[in-house]
Parts: C-alpha cells; sequence; structure tokens
C-alpha cells in the first residue's frame, strides 16, 4: 500500500494485528572482541531491514495473522523495504518522505550477541497525524504502537489519534517502551501518563526498571502493571517473561534454550509471537509461551527479521 491509499485490503475480521511505528535500515558489525577505541577493530557487517515496529509486524505475520504497518520511509529505500516488508507477509502503508533519509541504526553486536544501537530516527521521527487513516483498523483486532512514537511530539499526537480510534471500535491497544535510554531521558511519569487506552505494555526488564525505578523483576512487573492499569509482559530474555496484572503477579513463563548470534529484534520476534498468539484466542500465558519461542528463534540469526530479505 502505497502513500495516499486508504486500507482496504481484505484482512480477517477482528483477526489481524495494525502495527504503527519505526521502519529501519539496520547496519548490523558482529565484532567477536571488544571494541578498540581510536584504531580498527575486526567486525562482520550487514545491512538487513529493521525497526521495532516493522519487526514485530513481521514476525507476528511469519506466526500466521494477517498483519499491517503504518510507517515513514525515505525516498532512499521505499522499493528495497516495502518489498522486503511484502516478502514477510506483511501488509503495508508505507508513506514516503521526500525530504527524510530512512532511519538508520547501527547494531553494534558483542561476541555474546547483545547489542547497542546508534540511532538516526530519519524520516521515522516524523510519523504523525497526517499519516494516519481510520480505515486502517477495518478488520483489525489489535493495534500496537512502538514506544519510539511517543518520544516525539509528532508520534505522540498519531498515538493519541489512532488509540481514540481504536477504543472507539473496542480494539486492543498494546505498546512496546522500545527504549531505556530515550526513557530516562523523557521521564517516566510522562511516559506513563501517555498509556491511557493501553490495556497490554510490553518491556524489557532495562525498560520497567527505568519506569517503576524497582531492581527485581518481579516486583518491577507488579508495580507497573499497577500503575499503568494493564496487563504487563516481562520480556527477560533467556529467561522468558513475566505476567502481572493490577498489581499482582500471575506466573512466569521459561523460554527454550538457545546460544545467541545477534539479539537484535528479539524483543520484537516475543511482541509478534504473543500478539498473534493473543489474536488466534490464547490466554496471557500461552500467548508469552508463544512470543518466548519466537524470541529464542530470533537470536539465532543476524538481524531483526524472521526471514531471508533481499540484499542491498
Amino acid at each position: 500500500m502505497t502513500t495516499g491509499q486508504a486500507a482496504n485490503a481484505q484482512l480477517t475480521p477482528a483477526q489481524a494485528l495494525l502495527v504503527v511505528g519505526d521502519l529501519v535500515t539496520d547496519v548490523v558489525a558482529l565484532h567477536a572482541k571488544p571494541l578498540s577505541p581510536d584504531t580498527d577493530t575486526s567486525a562482520r557487517i550487514a545491512v538487513r531491514p529493521g525497526g521495532s515496529a516493522a519487526n514485530t509486524a513481521a514476525w507476528a505475520a511469519h506466526a500466521g495473522v494477517p498483519a499491517r504497518l503504518l510507517s515513514r520511509v525515505g525516498a532512499d529505500s521505499a522499493d528495497w523495504h516495502r518489498e522486503a516488508l511484502a516478502r514477510g507477509g506483511v501488509e503495508t502503508c508505507l508513506r514516503v518522505d521526500r525530504d527524510r533519509p530512512t532511519a538508520v541504526v547501527i547494531d553494534l553486536v558483542d561476541g555474546a550477541g547483545e547489542r547497542t544501537f546508534v540511532t538516526d530516527r530519519g524520516a521515522s521521527g516524523a510519523l504523525g497525524p497526517s499519516d494516519w487513516q481510520d480505515a486502517l483498523l477495518d478488520g483489525v483486532g489489535r493495534l500496537h504502537l512502538s514506544g519510539y512514537l511517543l518520544f516525539g511530539a509528532e508520534g505522540r499526537a498519531l498515538a493519541a489519534v489512532a488509540v481514540a480510534a481504536a477504543r472507539a471500535r473496542g480494539i486492543g491497544v498494546s505498546v512496546d517502551p522500545a527504549s531505556s535510554g530515550f526513557l530516562r531521558e523523557f521521564g517516566a511519569d510522562r511516559f506513563l501518563a501517555l498509556l491511557g487506552g493501553v490495556d497490554l505494555l510490553l518491556p524489557n526488564l532495562d525498560e520497567a526498571r527505568a519506569l517503576t525505578g524497582q531492581s527485581d523483576p518481579s516486583i518491577a512487573a507488579r508495580v507497573l502493571s499497577a500503575r499503568c492499569h494493564c496487563l504487563v509482559a516481562l520480556k527477560l530474555g533467556s529467561a522468558g517473561a513475566l505476567l502481572a496484572e493490577h498489581g499482582a503477579l500471575l506466573g512466569r513463563v521459561p523460554a527454550p534454550g538457545a546460544v545467541p548470534l545477534d539479539s537484535t529484534g528479539a524483543g520484537d520476534a516475543f511482541a509478534g509471537g504473543l500478539l498473534a498468539a493473543l489474536l488466534d484466542g490464547a490466554d496471557p500465558a500461552a500467548a508469552a509461551a508463544a512470543g518466548c519461542r519466537l524470541g529464542a528463534t530470533a537470536v539465532l540469526a543476524v538481524g531483526g527479521r524472521p526471514a531471508a530479505v533481499p540484499a542491498r
């Protein structure tokens, strides 16, 4: 779906996922040794399509539910990104920006598979309410927002419009906080105040700690679920996930064992698997288990998507 077109594809009623947020070109650098300041460090480098929102949509489609993505992309790589998403089964509603390049993230991945991001939000940072159409919700059973939206004024305005439209139709809304670093800059109270109408929050442990000030995962999950009045699925990586709701811990879900190559997109895979399972009628524990399975799959390959994509 291109700029200006309505979202009128025949998605399965009440079973589709609409994801709104960032679409990124990932430059992934896998370095087995620590970075050497002021000189060279050997690395394997690959260019992959990414972005938390786009990755989540791709993993949900991989899990078998219809997925639609609203995002903004630069004209410099719009065709490449559209093709990659289409190959992954994602219906795209991409707004092509003629003034800003596609967002770029440099993923520095160490020998343990852990990643550090250097981020240029590019066109994704301009996604705003003018990009919204209520028809995007046709056939949709859940709206999912990348937390990156909430760190900019345009994104916050878009989120408010989208959440209001979803709630008016009785559609559930979930949010992935996306970045502990940006959360700390933005402010926990300020971020939590934006979560009205959200029934599911999907933070990782660093994000939950930033939002609550609690270091213990169980306490952080309980506190966060009480503050946001919603279900919290707290991502713990190889330790699985914790579920909490209304201040009470519902339980822990284990993750399959995996030796990570690249953890980029693992949280997005968890979100895609969990949301797909919820749309298929699973209860929260079963949905979180599905998310953990996809998260364990994601760390076995380079990049944040579930399938091979065209080289660029």
